[in-house]
């Protein structure tokens, strides 16, 4: 066995662990309650959550693993991505939510389709970003060019001049927080 066939092994092996560890606490997040032990679960509920998260991490190891780098595997990103969703990107949607409202009610919108630079280096940035975006109200990736490493987004109220230029910026689609930023310093 060669190097690089103990450094694949070793790293399918981190990416199945680390995949197992997440699919295991978010079974055991939507099956709290259930039970005696520790006052949260039924045993035979934790036999079924370790047989799950093995098939889950069976199943889909390799392509969460993919990254070269497996950078996605260490738990402090983990909380760093936790932070996110709870934190900025919360506030970013929260805004957008009440924008979105006040152009429903008021009629005044500007839709239109935008080039966007993402500056992501990798496609677990470049699908988060996507994913982020779309998530946020008033704007919807609808393509992804992995070559370009560009998203095209669909905005509910393009700013005025806006359409005039050829591409903007990803941190422009966020009113008060650096998203792409934050995604730079989880994925990247």
């Amino acid at each position: 066995m060669d190097v690089e066939e103990k450094t694949g092994k070793a790293f399918y092996m981190a990416a199945f662990a680390t995949t197992w560890v997440f699919a295991f606490a978010v079974y055991l997040l939507l099956t709290a309650g259930s039970g005696a032990v520790l006052g949260l679960w039924a045993g035979g509920e934790l036999k079924l959550g370790i047989l799950i998260a093995f098939v889950v991490a069976a199943a889909s190891s390799s392509i969460f693993g993919k990254e070269v780098s497996g950078r996605m595997l260490n738990p402090l990103r983990w909380l760093r991505m936790l932070g996110y969703v709870c934190g900025g990107f919360f506030m970013e949607m929260a805004k957008a939510n009440w924008d979105v409202a006040q152009r429903v009610l008021t009629g005044r919108i500007r839709p239109g389709i935008v080039r966007v630079e993402t500056g992501m280096r990798t496609d677990t940035g470049l699908v988060m970003l996507a994913n982020s975006i779309t998530l946020t109200p008033g704007t919807l990736t609808v393509e992804v060019d992995p070559v370009a490493r560009e998203l095209f987004v669909h905005m509910l109220q393009v700013p005025e001049g806006m359409e005039a230029r050829t591409s903007i910026e990803a941190r422009e689609l966020f009113v008060g927080y650096d998203c792409p930023a934050a995604i730079r310093r989880m994925a990247e």
